[in-house]
């Protein structure tokens, strides 16, 4: 039964959590973006977020995020990421609807893997950040 069931693969969207000035607070801020290269809209759009660390047992809570229309080669910020929790693995489940498909894709920043010597320009959103495929 399970063989029969075709999951398709995502391409063209990635995560990428970027550091950008707050001019609000006066300070950096980390904030985690999707980004759809498509050139097709994504329906449905539903982010599931949330950070652990096997060792320590320590968990954040688990937030959703809901993007009725993400339009084809746009992105959209999903969350502030508080600095501390940098220290722990952050995974982004996405699922959406593309046409009558649905998709899904989890992505991982592995922990200490989003700091200040791995930014990256991301042309896409021309920030510095660490981006996911």
């Amino acid at each position: 039964m399970k063989k029969d069931i075709h999951i398709p693969e995502v391409t063209d969207v990635f995560m990428a959590i970027v550091k950008e000035y707050n001019e609000d607070f006066k300070c950096d801020d980390w904030n985690a973006y999707i980004i759809n290269n498509k050139n097709v809209d994504l329906e449905m759009c539903l982010i599931v977020s949330k950070g652990d660390e096997e060792k320590t047992q320590l968990k954040t809570s688990v937030l959703r995020k809901k993007i009725e229309k993400l339009p084809a080669n746009s992105f959209a910020k999903v969350e502030y990421i508080n600095p501390a929790v940098l220290r722990l693995n952050n995974s982004f489940e996405v699922s959406f609807f593309e046409g009558n498909r649905m998709f899904d894709k989890k992505f991982t920043f592995k922990k200490g893997t989003v700091k200040d010597g791995a930014l990256r320009m991301i042309p896409f959103l021309k920030k510095e950040g660490v981006l996911i495929k």
